[in-house]
């Protein structure tokens, strides 16, 4: 396992020089998912939560945090992206699944757009329904897949 590249010598936070890496593709993939009771899995599929498309909604919001990790994340780097998918997918009888793919070619991954972006749809999709079930959970939200740059590909057991 490598250093910590976020601090300098004297132990403070630093953003990490990028500018001697090679411009590669990157790509990184994330997933976590929603558990939640089976009746409101139910209302989300059937459009009855009353806050409308609890999916699209939740899809756009994951989109736009991705383009903006590097606001929410102290020393991310801001990238031209060229690429953000996120899919919702309800998996019966109690969750939504949720995968992000994020795109760029740069000089540093993008790991942290892609765990924002299921972050931020997992937190949507718990606030458009809360009113009906406060005891929803987000969970096992994690990087499977990252492409590119220096240390190559990781894919997750």
């Amino acid at each position: 396992m490598g250093g910590l590249t976020h601090f300098d010598a004297a132990g403070r936070a630093v953003m990490v020089d990028v500018s001697a890496k090679a411009e590669t593709e990157r790509i990184a993939i994330a997933r976590g998912r929603v558990l939640m009771q089976p009746a409101t899995l139910e209302a989300i599929r059937e459009g009855q939560t009353g806050k409308g498309d609890v999916l699209g909604v939740a899809r756009l919001a994951g989109i736009m945090a991705a383009k903006r990790t590097h606001e929410l994340i102290p020393l991310c780097h801001p990238l031209m992206l060229a690429k953000v998918t996120v899919d919702l997918v309800p998996a019966p009888p109690d969750a939504v699944e949720i995968e992000a793919l994020v795109k760029t070619t740069g000089r540093t991954g993008v790991e942290m757009e892609a765990l924002t972006a299921v972050s931020i749809a997992a937190l949507t999709v718990y606030d458009m329904c809360k009113a009906i079930d406060r005891g929803m959970r987000i969970s096992d939200i994690r990087l499977v897949l990252k492409e590119g740059g220096k240390s190559g590909r990781y894919e997750a057991p």
